[in-house]
């Protein structure tokens, strides 16, 4: 339990999204890093996005947007914003190459978890 309650302060101290937001963004890692074919022992801002997108639809469905938009996610960006404050906390690590925009506008929520799903 030590590794929760790091992230619940952290995600506290920086107050902008709630905690289960940036479990969810951990466990995200975790869950598409398994899920690349390769096992890349990097997941870039791009290929996290698409399954942290993945991983909302499984537990959430319809809901997922509703669900991030609580936790204060609106936008891809904010995935980002997540993952660069675990970044700046040594919960994650970033490459020389990656950016806090490679998470700009990686889909739109409304069109993924809402218009384009699929039953």
């Amino acid at each position: 339990m030590e590794m929760k309650k790091k992230l619940e302060a952290i995600a506290k101290k920086d107050g902008r999204f709630s905690q289960q937001a940036v479990n969810f963004v951990y466990e995200g890692l975790d869950y598409t890093a398994k899920k690349v074919p390769d096992k890349p022992s990097h997941v870039n801002g791009q290929t996290l996005c698409e399954g942290l997108r993945k991983l909302a639809i499984e537990k959430w469905g319809r809901l997922a947007v509703l669900v991030l938009k609580t936790w204060g996610v609106k936008t891809t960006r904010d995935f980002g914003e997540i993952v660069y404050l675990m970044i700046k906390n040594k919960w994650m690590s970033a490459q020389p190459t990656d950016s806090i925009d490679d998470f700009n506008d990686v889909y739109d929520f409304q069109t993924v978890f809402k218009d384009n799903f699929k039953f």
